[in-house]
C-alpha cells in the first residue's frame, strides 16, 4: 500500500490549473527544475537554522507544494506533448535531491541524529534507484511502497508540523528513524521483487506468443 495510488485524484484535481499552465507557455522542465530548486532551499535554509523550530514548519508547507509541481511536471509531460530525454533525467535526479534536501534538517535534532537520518537519506535514493530500474528489466517504473515518495512526505511533513508547532518530543521518538529505515528496505525489497516478477512474466508471455 502507498499513497501513490491517491495520484490520479490529485491529478483530476489539477487539470484544470495544468491546462492553464500549458497555454501559458509553461514546461514539464521548468516545473521540475523549479521544484528542486524550492525544496534545496527550503531544506537546507531549515537545517541552517534549526534552532529555530518554527521554521519546520516549511516543511509541510513545501511538502505539499512539492507534491503538487511533482504531478503537474508529469501531466505536462504526458498530455501536452513536453516528453523528453533530458526530462526523464531531470525528474529522476530532482527526485532524490530534494528528498536527501528535506530529510536533512531533522539530522540536526539529537532525538534523530545523523546517522539515522542519513540512512534514511541513502536508503530513499536506493529505493528510488529500485523503482527506476525496472524499465531496464523490462518492467514498468516501480512505485510501490511501503514508504515511497509519497508517504515519506506525509511521514516527514507531519514531523515537521510537530516540531513546527514546538510540541514536545520524547525519547521514544528516536526510533521513528529506524522504523523509517525498515519500510524504507522494504520498499526497496518490494520494488526489487515486483519488478523481477513483471518482467519474467512478461519474457514467458513473449515465449508464448507464436
Amino acid at each position: 500500500m502507498s499513497l501513490y495510488a491517491l495520484k490520479p485524484r490529485f491529478q483530476a484535481l489539477l487539470r484544470p490549473r495544468v491546462t492553464r499552465m500549458a497555454e501559458r507557455g509553461t514546461t514539464a522542465n521548468q516545473v521540475t527544475l523549479a521544484a528542486a530548486a524550492g525544496s534545496l532551499v527550503v531544506g537546507l535554509g531549515v537545517a541552517w537554522l534549526s534552532d529555530l523550530r518554527i521554521l519546520f514548519l516549511l516543511l509541510p508547507v513545501w511538502l505539499a507544494i512539492r507534491m503538487a509541481l511533482n504531478a503537474i511536471d508529469g501531466m505536462l509531460a504526458r498530455e501536452f506533448g513536453q516528453k523528453s530525454l533530458l526530462g526523464a533525467y531531470l525528474n529522476e535526479i530532482a527526485d532524490v535531491v530534494s528528498d536527501a534536501a528535506l530529510i536533512l534538517p531533522f539530522a540536526t535534532l539529537p532525538v534523530f541524529g545523523p546517522f539515522w537520518t542519513g540512512a534514511v537519506i541513502v536508503l530513499a535514493v536506493i529505493s528510488e534507484f529500485a523503482g527506476v530500474m525496472g524499465p531496464l528489466v523490462g518492467a514498468s517504473r516501480r512505485y510501490d511502497g511501503p514508504l515511497g515518495k509519497s508517504d515519506r512526505a506525509f511521514v516527514f511533513g507531519a514531523l515537521g508540523l510537530w516540531i513546527g508547532l514546538g510540541l514536545p518530543l520524547p525519547g521514544w521518538f528516536a526510533w521513528l528513524m529506524p522504523l523509517a529505515v525498515l519500510f524504507l528496505t522494504l520498499t526497496i525489497v518490494n520494488r526489487v521483487h515486483k519488478g523481477l516478477r513483471e518482467a519474467r512474466a512478461e519474457q514467458a508471455q513473449q515465449w508464448q506468443e507464436p
